[in-house]
């Protein structure tokens, strides 16, 4: 009875509008900055490594560590992993250490968190069970460890993909990763993981490289070597990489033998360096000659979540890793309180002043000295100053000023 029909458009931008539905301006642009990468990549694979390359191959990774900043956060943003960037998820910071679980959908992370703290994360046999972060926390040693259980990532997730900028963005907050792999899966997983957390800013197992950039207002680039360069750093990469990055008077003092992407990332500033540690999950699945292969690979654990096979080594494992040292605090005329130490972070041992700050940062103004009894006492107990660094199981009591 009645007929459907489309009037035709009555000018040139209305036609143009059919045809062309509205785009995403952003989309686009990440289109472009994407395409740019890739064209650098392949360069960079054709260009020969040698003394003469050094230069242009400097100057394109400079170019690819602006252009991946650029495709985190944005155009005009800053670099990877500033407040610019995705948020991870809202969950608050609580124990004395934070391990984040990382890896591909359906390899045990959620079975992982149930049998370590007891919190029910949902698992199933299909991919993408867990949508959101589940915390929860476990006792190891008088150490209170929030374990976060995060959902699972895929190929590209640096780039947003499966909601992977938020997944990354909460394990940048972590004191320690665990890469949680499935024994039975090729390990090109590992490096896709390690590829994804490297392009959002993620060092894993390493240090901070010993160099001190001073910027300064007038005087030109400054360039001294206080160790022989031997993977590709010199003077004229310096200027090319410091050029890429509009920095035209600065002071660079190199104390170690680094490579121009270490430079570069001491120019961002914002890497966090955090250590990593392998779960190979499900072992349950592998004959004795694929572990003894699986063996020779280092930072690893095997185990078998659901049949809670070797969890003592991870757990001792995830201790040394976090650098964790237990304090005893003695109250004067009374036994050392041994249930709840002051748990502490150090690479070196820590002093009398950190475990101060560490149970309230008004205490250090009251302290008068302390007596310290345990390893690092010369005699039982030793009277000693706020300088006095601490060693694990120590028993310290804190005396006040007079007054």
């Amino acid at each position: 009875k009645y007929q459907s029909y489309i009037l035709p458009p009555t000018n040139k931008s209305q036609a143009i509008h059919q045809h062309n539905p509205p785009y995403n301006k952003y989309c686009t642009m990440s289109e472009s900055i994407q395409k740019q990468i890739e064209e650098i990549e392949a360069e960079m694979a054709r260009t020969q490594k040698n003394k003469a390359t050094n230069y242009h191959l400097g100057t394109l990774k400079a170019k690819l560590a602006k252009l991946r900043s650029e495709l985190i956060n944005g155009p005009g943003g800053k670099s990877a992993g500033t407040k610019n960037a995705e948020r991870g998820f809202d969950v608050t910071k609580s124990g004395d250490t934070r391990i984040g679980l990382v890896g591909f959908p359906s390899v045990g992370k959620s079975t992982l968190l149930t049998t370590l703290t007891g919190t029910r994360s949902e698992a199933a046999a299909y991919e993408f069970t867990t949508l959101t972060c589940i915390p929860g926390t476990m006792k190891y040693k008088g150490a209170r460890i929030q374990v976060l259980d995060l959902p699972g990532i895929i190929e590209g997730a640096a780039e947003g993909k499966g909601r992977g900028r938020q997944v990354i963005s909460t394990a940048r907050t972590c004191n320690l990763i665990l890469i949680v792999l499935d024994s039975a899966k090729p390990l090109t997983h590992k490096k896709i993981i390690e590829q994804e957390l490297f392009s959002f800013g993620i060092r894993i197992n390493q240090v901070p490289p010993n160099v001190k950039i001073i910027k300064k207002e007038s005087g030109g680039i400054g360039y001294q070597e206080m160790v022989p360069q031997t993977k590709g750093m010199n003077s004229e990469v310096c200027r090319m990489v410091l050029k890429e990055f509009k920095i035209s008077c600065a002071e660079i003092i190199l104390r170690e033998d680094i490579t121009v992407d270490q430079f570069i990332d001491v120019i961002e500033g914002n890497r966090a360096y955090i250590p990593v540690l392998y779960v190979f999950n499900k072992i349950d699945a592998l004959t004795i000659e694929e572990l003894d292969i699986l063996d020779q690979m280092p930072n690893y654990v095997p185990i078998s979540s659901q049949h809670q096979w070797n969890l003592e080594e991870l757990m001792e494992e995830i201790w040394d890793r976090c650098n964790m040292m237990r304090i005893y605090t003695k109250p004067r005329g009374q036994i050392p309180d041994y249930d709840e130490p002051v748990i502490l972070h150090s690479e070196r041992n820590p002093t009398v002043e950190e475990f101060c700050n560490r149970i309230h940062r008004t205490l250090i103004d009251q302290f008068s000295h302390a007596w310290v009894w345990g390893k690092s006492a010369k005699h039982q107990p030793q009277r000693c100053g706020k300088e006095h660094r601490l060693m694990d199981e120590d028993v310290v009591q804190i005396v006040k000023k007079a007054g």
